[in-house]
């Protein structure tokens, strides 16, 4: 337990802030119908502006990153089918197996460094369905910003490239773009630049942005019209969302403009760590938001790590015995990164 008094500072994931006064105020004046009509103007705003900013013809509000990927993956695939994607990537490691268990697909993995796969390597991969004993290639997937690696972010001549190589073989692609808006800004690109090359995109508004939940699914307006049903089959057809859309719209609107500052935070706790004996953290993937830090001690494992933090109010995420992950977000301010280096450095030196 933190020490008494000592105010807490999350660390686990971007997922973890709280709604600010502007989403409360925007979710208590939300003008609402029923969104399974197609009757919820806040929702319908929401998904205009969202396909506007990305650069694509339409979009459609899921509640979560998940199940947007889910939709996206099922609308442009048939069971039997084989996906593309990296080996870490989320829609593998942390999607409950829907792949499988609703798209009927088989996962075809690419090691990837930093997240990016090899476009050769893509290639030698996908099946044309000529051999009875492979499925057909259904899709390719790519993950900008890439969670596992560290928030790692794919340039626009990587993923334009990508989109080049499945166009070719005309198969689509699918951006898990969860927290694309991290990607732009550390690119300094816009986020329907990055979204232009793939066919079908989906981020959350309940990571970097700051809503309290929500997703969003945007590609051409054929397709999202051939998704709306597909989300209905998944239970993700709403009735009053607008009261959740209004809080996403807000993010939307104003996430953006202070992810730097979230990246910033992020550097600062790597260069902290680094300083430290048996600290090690590949400096190359703190590009965002995400810190992993791999343990190299015989005294402290990672659980052990977490739970000294947390004596000092600060709350982190165990992925391994020996890697922790440490995420900035909007919640987390300049004093709250002091905070957190001084308590790495007390714990660690």
């Amino acid at each position: 337990m933190p020490l008494p008094g000592t105010e807490i500072i999350d660390l686990r994931s971007d997922t973890k802030t709280q709604p600010d006064d502007l989403m409360r105020l925007a979710m208590s004046r939300a003008e609402v119908g029923d969104d399974k009509s197609g009757e919820d103007p806040t929702t319908r705003r929401l998904e205009e502006t969202s396909a506007e900013i990305l650069g694509k013809e339409a979009g459609l509000f899921v509640v979560s990153g998940t199940m947007g990927n889910l939709v996206s993956i099922k609308t442009q695939t048939r069971p039997g089918q084989e996906i593309i994607c990296e080996r870490d990537a989320h829609i593998y490691r942390y999607e409950g197996g829907g792949l499988s268990a609703i798209c009927g697909l088989l996962p075809r993995l690419i090691p990837g460094v930093h997240g990016a796969m090899d476009p050769a390597a893509v290639e030698a991969a996908i099946s044309d369905g000529s051999n009875v004993h492979v499925g057909p290639t259904g899709l390719i997937e790519i993950e900008n910003t890439h969670n596992v690696a560290g928030g790692t972010v794919l340039s626009l001549e990587h993923v334009q490239a990508m989109s080049d190589l499945a166009h070719r073989h005309r198969i689509p692609m699918h951006c898990d773009g969860a927290r694309i808006f991290n990607a732009a800004t550390a690119l300094g690109v816009s986020a329907a630049e990055l979204a232009a090359p793939v066919d079908s995109i989906q981020f959350c508004f309940s990571k970097g942005l700051g809503a309290p939940i929500g997703s969003m699914i945007c590609g051409t307006r054929e397709f999202v019209e051939a998704a709306r049903p597909v989300r209905n089959i998944v239970g993700g057809a709403l009735r009053q969302a607008g009261v959740i859309a209004a809080a996403a719209l807000v993010a939307l609107q104003e996430g953006p403009k202070r992810l730097q500052e979230d990246h910033e935070h992020a550097r600062m706790i790597a260069e902290a760590l680094v300083e430290l004996p048996g600290a090690s953290v590949d400096m190359a993937t703190v590009q965002t938001n995400i810190v992993n830090l791999e343990l190299r001690r015989d005294d402290l494992d990672a659980p052990g790590l977490c739970r000294e933090l947390q004596r000092y109010g600060i709350l982190t995420t165990a992925r391994t015995a020996h890697e922790i992950r440490l995420v900035t977000h909007k919640q987390v301010d300049d004093a709250d990164t002091d905070r957190v280096c001084l308590a790495l450095r007390e714990v660690l030196a």
